[in-house]
């Protein structure tokens, strides 16, 4: 007769333990990490702005239910909306993340940590209405701030050298993660119903990276982090009733998640949760492009005057990229959407040779339509440098490089145009910040009149001024 296996309820995984530690006890002091929160938050901000434009966008905003009315509810920046924290959530991560546009952060997984900003920005939102309603304080913008730092390291510290990707997970999961314990935290959940609600969003359903991929890249890839982050504070907010975890979420024998889903792997760390991720995030500054594009499209605009009026006279271009490049973005035959042409290198590079730009609107059907662009992609070879995929994992030197060169049917040739560091590096933060600031500016004024907006970036510019605003006021600046 077999021996009956044991139903004693572990400790909590060691994992587990150690991100409600960080979540409930670490002291954010970094001055740094608080200027680059903000100034990731204003970016986050204003890439939601510039995608009310777009309605594939817009007509997922709003209440399940037309007409419902919240109480206390959390706004939705740049609309009328006021939701439950769960449905804000998604409603404010669709517009962070509509257009590829907000920040990146890579390791063995490439994250989008102000993914984040949905779940926090909601949260504290709706318990500042309702503390304020109660005649009690709300939170400030510090405590939103602290809480990107956290909610960024947590994603970053698990994707440096785990592959969630590479396992066929979306790395949305993180999203998920991250905000769960740190929305816990913001609701007043004890160390207990932090690893509680840390361990329900492991053992949760996690999506496929499936509609991020060829060849089913769609519009999904535009919303599911919103989705994520709204799942994680559904499990937050169950946490701080009382419902129990799952302690041994991770690691249980059979039904764990490393034996599920990660090949029995545990997690690996690169180093202790502290501030090292914000600090170092990648910004998308001057174009809305896959992250790994970056550094491609700023090395094809660089060759457009030499190439805007020779396109006909092209034989072949050759791009050099990084190993995620080849496997997330090089695709041929036809882009059926424009989340499917962002996550193309050659329609991207095309684009950014022929106009000598990139914007958001360049993924749209009537842009897609030139016969120049799928002409110029056919010439297009895409090879893996060592030395790109080498330099991108150095923690020392964190490239995100690409490079082309162009070559001409009379034996002529173009300089080789390499980026190893696109404008958003944080080796490029002194020229970036400028930059960050306008493209912040000019997606404001897509929104707001001018009384409102100078009264928007007013608080934003400030540091010390946003940290002391309570989260309410705030958010009542960005309403419409």
């Amino acid at each position: 007769m077999n021996k009956a296996s044991s139903n004693i309820r572990p400790a909590p995984d060691k994992v587990l333990v150690t991100i409600a530690d960080y979540v409930e006890r670490y002291p954010v002091k970094s001055e740094l990490a608080l200027e680059t929160a903000r100034l990731a938050l204003i970016d986050s901000l204003g890439c939601g702005f510039e995608a009310l434009s777009y309605p594939a966008c817009t007509k997922l905003l709003g209440p399940v239910v037309p007409g419902t009315v919240v109480p206390n509810g959390a706004r939705v920046p740049g609309t009328p909306f006021v939701l439950d924290p769960e449905r804000a959530t998604l409603n404010i991560g669709a517009l962070v993340r509509w257009l590829d546009f907000n920040d990146a952060f890579y390791g063995a997984t490439v994250i989008h940590p102000s993914d984040t900003f949905s779940g926090i920005l909601a949260v504290s939102d709706w318990l500042s209405r309702t503390r304020a309603a109660q005649r009690k304080q709300p939170l400030t913008m510090r405590d939103v701030l602290e809480a990107a730092v956290k909610t960024y390291e947590i994603m970053g510290g698990l994707a440096l050298e785990n592959g969630f990707t590479a396992a066929g997970l979306d790395h949305t999961i993180l999203v998920k993660i991250a905000t769960a314990p740190v929305a816990t935290k913001l609701l007043g959940g004890t160390h207990e119903e932090i690893v509680n609600a840390l361990s329900q969003a492991w053992v949760d359903g996690h999506a496929l990276a499936t509609f991020r991929r060829k060849p089913n890249t769609g519009p999904r890839k535009s919303w599911a982090a919103g989705d994520a982050a709204s799942r994680g504070v559904r499990l937050a907010l169950m946490a701080v009733k009382g419902e129990i975890g799952c302690p041994s979420a991770l690691t249980a024998k059979t039904w764990g998640f490393y034996p599920v889903l990660f090949k029995s792997r545990p997690f690996r760390f690169q180093r202790p949760f502290g501030t090292y991720v914000m600090e170092n995030v990648l910004f998308k500054i001057p174009y809305p492009t896959a992250f790994h594009g970056q550094s491609g499209v700023e090395a094809a605009i660089r060759l457009h005057p030499l190439v805007k009026d020779r396109l006909d006279d092209i034989k072949r271009v050759e791009v050099r990229c990084h190993n995620s490049t080849m496997v997330i973005l090089d695709k041929t035959g036809p882009l059926h959407n424009p989340a499917d042409r962002d996550h193309c290198m050659q329609y991207m590079m095309a684009v950014g040779m022929i106009f000598g730009t990139m914007t958001a609107e360049h993924y749209e059907d009537h842009i897609a339509a030139d016969p120049r662009i799928d002409k110029l992609r056919a010439k297009m070879h895409l090879a893996e440098s060592k030395q790109y995929e080498r330099e991108y994992h150095d923690p020392a030197k964190r490239t995100n490089a690409n490079s082309i060169q162009v070559f001409f049917r009379d034996g002529t040739k173009t300089p080789l145009s390499e980026v190893l560091y696109p404008l958003g590096h944080r080796r490029r933060r002194k020229e970036g910040v400028p930059a960050l600031m306008k493209k912040f500016e000019t997606n404001v004024a897509r929104v707001f009149a001018s009384k409102q907006r100078d009264a928007i970036l007013s608080a934003c510019l400030d540091q010390k001024r946003l940290e002391a605003m309570p989260v309410n006021e705030f958010m009542d600046l960005l309403a419409v």
